[in-house]
């Protein structure tokens, strides 16, 4: 299967933090689409998590992304998966299949999570465009990475609008105006 469905899918938010974002190359281009990404999921039903790193040294996710979660995750490994997100996922949406993720820094946590979803057998995607990380090089190093090691790179644009499928969708009109204030 190659094409991402909503019914089958979570949304995967990963470290957009306070006091990290603001090292982050284009913070908030990359800030603003992860919030557009959770606010169409939620319109479409796609359930969203989040995760904060150590949330007490680098604080709570930027408050328009962490608004967007249905439930947020504090950890400390790099990878998630390591502190409760498979079984999170699970209750979000039993025998969920389908993963796409974004978040900071590109090439450390989202990274390390999203391989650790690809090791548990979930098919990832990873929004490349709402994901950052310091510099552009690690940015680029980490979406090769996760393209060799199983995941699809995509934009937010190609997530929602495979999330829709259809323009007859009951929600098409509320996401393209979502996409069309976004730009």
């Amino acid at each position: 299967m190659t094409m991402m469905r909503a019914e089958k899918s979570v949304l995967v938010l990963v470290d957009y933090q306070s006091r990290l974002m603001p090292a982050i190359h284009e913070a908030s281009h990359v800030a603003g689409i992860a919030q557009l990404l959770g606010q169409v999921a939620r319109l479409l039903g796609i359930p969203v998590l989040g995760t904060e790193q150590n949330p007490d040294k680098l604080g709570p996710n930027l408050e328009q992304v962490k608004a967007g979660c249905d439930r947020t995750l504090a950890k400390t490994h790099f990878d998630a998966c390591k502190d409760g997100l498979l079984g999170a996922l699970d209750d979000a949406k039993p025998g969920c299949e389908q993963i796409v993720i974004a978040g900071c820094e590109a090439h450390v946590c989202m990274m390390q999570t999203a391989l650790g979803l690809l090791e548990s057998g979930k098919r990832v995607w990873v929004v490349a465009n709402a994901s950052g990380s310091r510099h552009p090089g690690d940015h680029a190093a980490a979406m090769s990475r996760l393209a060799h090691a199983g995941a699809t790179i995509v934009t937010h644009e190609m997530v929602m609008f495979e999330w829709l499928g259809d323009c007859r969708q009951a929600r098409f009109r509320e996401v393209l105006e979502l996409i069309k204030a976004s730009a």
